[in-house]
């Protein structure tokens, strides 16, 4: 087993830079994760991995063995696991005729991102889209907040105009019968009066929008929504967390389009 102990390695310059800079990040066409459960995922789901460090030979066939305190420099995380590895990062193509679309509208956070990732892939979507300023996809916060659906979910990036493009789109389903698909209706989560009760029916193709908890949905966006949905909740209560509200609309769209 090949072990490294020095900080001025190769290797471990290259996994402390995936972690730490996008513009690195995106020349190499690579993204650091840690964790085991991380690992697993990525081996289950055929993610292409280039290189794993670990502090003990256990946890991965072909790791590299290094101290604990080198993990602890490589990972950009404050408590980095026993475990850290580089994949490629898989072609981003969209999805066509998808009936379930996320789109995340500037959630600069990465852990909101994370999170909605995940509930995405919990709740059958079948295409998250980023716009606007929103995290990176490959930021390490991004990719452990999703726990592993960023190896199942599919995932792009698109302008609003191509977004727009995207929703409007006809296609011909594919069952004998010729049925065309419409376009997608596209709605908006709003905070506060206003808009389409979450809890009622939702379109047979639906692609909801989330905003930044400060600034919402951007105007480009939000002006060719169809309609706006929003979340009954305690009017004391100004608004809830961009995960926590979209996950609660991820749930309601599955909820409603599945009777």
């Amino acid at each position: 087993m090949q072990e490294i102990t020095s900080r001025k390695n190769p290797i471990v310059q290259h996994l402390k830079r995936l972690g730490t800079d996008r513009t690195y990040r995106d020349a190499c066409g690579e993204f650091l994760c840690d964790g085991i459960i991380l690992y697993e995922e990525a081996l289950q789901w055929g993610a292409e991995i280039t290189y794993v460090v670990a502090s003990r030979s256990d946890l991965a066939t072909g790791a590299i063995l290094v101290p604990a305190e080198l993990l602890t420099y490589i990972s950009p995380l404050k408590s980095p696991q026993p475990i850290l590895f580089a994949c490629k990062k898989a072609p981003q193509v969209p999805l066509e005729g998808a009936d379930r679309v996320l789109i995340l509208d500037g959630l600069q956070d990465p852990g909101n991102v994370g999170t909605l990732i995940r509930s995405a892939s919990a709740f059958y979507v079948d295409q998250v889209i980023l716009t606007g300023e929103s995290a990176d996809l490959y930021n390490p916060k991004t990719i452990r907040g999703a726990m592993g659906a960023v190896f199942r979910q599919r995932v792009c990036r698109m302008a609003v105009d191509e977004i727009l493009e995207y929703v409007n789109e006809t296609k011909t389903r594919d069952v004998g019968d010729a049925t065309p698909y419409m376009g997608i209706t596209l709605l908006g989560a709003a905070a506060g009066a206003g808009g389409r009760d979450a809890g009622g029916p939702w379109p047979e193709r639906v692609a909801i929008a989330i905003g930044s908890e400060g600034q919402g949905i951007s105007q480009a966006l939000l002006e060719r929504c169809h309609r706006t949905v929003r979340i009954p909740m305690n009017p004391a209560c100004e608004s809830l967390n961009a995960g926590v509200a979209g996950s609660i609309l991820l749930w309601e769209m599955h909820r409603n389009m599945a009777q």
